[in-house]
């Protein structure tokens, strides 16, 4: 069976950066942006928009008539999300960062890290990250970073029993605070390694 490594995270904890990290000390694919791509090929839609709803929950439209749907767009992302995620994971050991991935491939028995760190360490990497986050006033980028984890947070629940960030609910959570990722990810590797093994 595969060996797989999920990556969920709070924006700004440096989940992204842990995975890639991760997959190169193990020599295991990544898989992050490469999902957007894949599904607007699948879709034809725009990596903007595709990429906005992989972000966001599923939102309700309400008519005139007082009557809601789906927005029938977004449910076609989120299902051609699930079928990309499932076809990566079957082609070898691969560590895959967000889109709600670590519930998408629960059956396949990944091995589910969640990243997380205090606001103000959260702030201080968004703002290292470039000259976006750099234009926000710092309410501002507390609000986006609040913002992105409640949408993370409801894309979670909508396809999950579980609730988001809970440590019952993942096999290990890092807390990058005062970390430097780069020093930590050879005793992660090895962690995920010694999971493996007593599989």
């Amino acid at each position: 069976m595969n060996k797989i490594i999920t990556i969920s995270r709070e924006f700004g904890s440096g989940g992204r950066e842990i995975g890639k990290r991760l997959a190169d000390e193990l020599g295991f694919a990544y898989y992050d942006q490469e999902i957007i791509k894949e599904i607007c090929k699948e879709t034809g839609m725009h990596e903007g928009y595709v990429e906005g709803v992989a972000e966001k929950a599923i939102s309700l439209i309400s008519t005139q008539f007082g009557h809601t749907f789906y927005n029938q767009q977004q449910i076609d992302v989120l299902v051609s999300q699930q079928k990309i995620i499932q076809e990566l994971a079957s082609k070898g050991n691969c560590v895959v960062v967000g889109h709600g991935c670590a519930e998408i491939l629960a059956e396949r028995n990944p091995f589910s890290i969640f990243v997380y760190a205090d606001m103000e360490a959260k702030i201080k990497r968004c703002r290292a990250k470039g000259p976006e986050e750099e234009k926000l006033t710092e309410k501002e980028l507390v609000r986006k970073i609040k913002d992105v984890d409640k949408n993370r947070k409801k894309i979670h629940e909508m396809i999950a029993p579980t609730r988001w960030g809970e440590k019952e609910n993942y096999d290990l959570c890092v807390n990058t605070t005062n970390v430097e990722i780069k020093k930590v990810i050879p005793g992660l590797a090895m962690y995920a390694m010694e999971y493996f093994g007593n599989e």
